[in-house]
């Protein structure tokens, strides 16, 4: 039996206006996954934590075996945390997104990195260790040879073969839930929106190839858990105090027969909770808004991304307006809060179809809508696109306008791109507050920014 610290480095940005906050999944699963293998395991989630808060528990702590969760956003305190824990002496394994695609990037502070789905990975990287066996036959692990006393060999960096992805999700143990701050995510919940929200990831991956979504964990594949496994997850966090559910999945609604699957099991078991989930918008219609409505579901939001399906096409979306706009429509008429998210000033478009989509967004009947520049991430085939142009790290807190941060050397210039999210969230704004009243108010608004927007570089 070997003791585990595993590691979420959230700390919120001195910017970030965003009030959500859920629990981290990925972390969980590796913590159910090597508790199921016997080991003892504690979860640190430094999301209500400080910096020097988290470090102090960090460094208390007796774990011989120390991972650590990392993504874009995370990178330097994924890093500082690594470069303070190495005076303990154990093993540091950095997992997550960007471990994954650029592995690189934490060789220096870390021993090993873990790439792909971790927990299968995880149970034989810390069983290798308590052996003292050669961490080469841990399949999708990169490693730096030398860096462990008791290996030998020439330095350098090995890399083990990918590992297979596991077809049966049901076989895997549920998050490890019990790990996590639960009360204070509650607390936090309750204040800033009104409900505890914890996510349950119901599928893995996506059998689309949109241009700039990264999906490097899970490889491109796409696969299913069981209505009854789904639930049984479900009925474990409503013990906990949580009264909301956020289904992960990329596309919740792909399937929908297991969507009224899972549906129906929520209904049989007598649940009474609310949720919600991202859809594409080609996989709504009235019927399983209707479903989906009655077993509780509260929001569904759709990345529809842009309103010309000229850029549409040049993402990958293998959507159109016309889809978009019924898909909007059939959720609306059933009840259900609708959120719709727009990529604005993407590389290859233009001012004109910058304007469409802001049209487009602001006609809709849509509850929440979120803008957002482009951001190529690593392992994308936007970033492949465009990684000649890149010009500086995306860092927490630099952009006064909070977490939007251009990243690239685009035509548009940030000014541009920064009105052009203004812009709209008050066009937006305008349309829910003035447009049945007063529709003059923000026809009047949009022709004039419309007119700015297009004289800004």
């Amino acid at each position: 039996m070997t003791s585990v610290l595993l590691i979420y480095p959230y700390f919120k940005p001195p910017r970030d206006r965003s009030v959500f906050r859920f629990p981290p999944l990925g972390p969980s699963y590796i913590a159910a996954a090597l508790l199921e293998a016997g080991h003892t395991v504690e979860l640190l989630d430094c999301t209500f934590l400080r910096r020097d808060q988290a470090l102090g528990r960090a460094l208390a702590t007796k774990a011989e075996v120390i991972g650590v969760y990392g993504m874009v956003t995370m990178l330097e305190d994924c890093l500082w945390l690594a470069r303070q824990l190495r005076r303990l002496g154990r093993l540091l394994v950095a997992g997550g997104p960007l471990p994954t695609c650029s592995p690189e990037l934490f060789l220096e502070q870390f021993d090993v990195v873990v790439r792909g789905e971790g927990e299968e990975t995880m149970q034989e990287l810390v069983e290798a260790y308590a052996r003292k066996s050669d961490l080469g036959y841990v399949a999708g692990i990169v490693y730096r040879a030398g860096a462990l006393s008791r290996e030998t060999g020439k330095p350098g960096v090995v890399s083990t073969p990918a590992r297979p992805f596991r077809p049966d999700l049901d076989q895997l143990a549920l998050p490890a839930r019990r790990l996590l701050p639960n009360k204070d995510y509650q607390r936090h919940g309750q204040k800033a929106y009104g409900g505890s929200i914890t996510t349950v990831m119901s599928t893995r991956g996506c059998p689309f190839r949109c241009e700039f979504c990264s999906n490097v964990i899970f490889g491109g594949t796409y696969r299913e858990r069981s209505a009854p496994n789904v639930v049984d997850e479900i009925e474990e966090a409503l013990k906990l105090g949580y009264n909301r559910i956020s289904f992960a999945d990329d596309v919740f609604t792909l399937n929908k027969a297991r969507v009224q699957a899972i549906c129906s099991e929520i209904a049989r078991r007598g649940l009474r909770f609310e949720w919600e989930c991202l859809g594409r918008v080609d996989t709504m219609d009235d019927a399983l808004a209707r479903i989906m409505k009655q077993a509780g579901c509260m929001r569904i939001y759709f990345g529809i991304e842009s309103g010309s399906d000229q850029v549409l096409k040049l993402m990958h979306k293998q959507i159109d307006t016309g889809q978009a706009r019924r898909a909007v429509e059939a959720a609306h008429r059933a009840g259900l809060q609708v959120g719709a998210f727009f990529i604005l000033f993407y590389p290859g478009e233009t001012q004109e179809t910058v304007l469409t989509t802001l049209r487009f967004a602001t006609s809709l009947p849509v509850d929440y809508l979120g803008l957002t520049l482009p951001y190529p991430l690593p392992g994308t085939a936007l970033y492949e696109r465009v990684k000649a142009q890149i010009n500086r790290d995306w860092r927490p807190g630099e952009s006064v306008f909070g977490s939007h941060m251009l990243i690239f050397a685009s035509e548009f210039s940030e000014l541009k791109m920064q009105f052009g999210i203004f812009k709209g969230q008050v066009q937006f704004w305008l349309e829910r507050r003035c447009g049945r009243l007063a529709p003059w108010v923000p026809r009047l608004f949009e022709k004039a920014t419309d007119a700015l927007l297009r004289l800004l570089p």
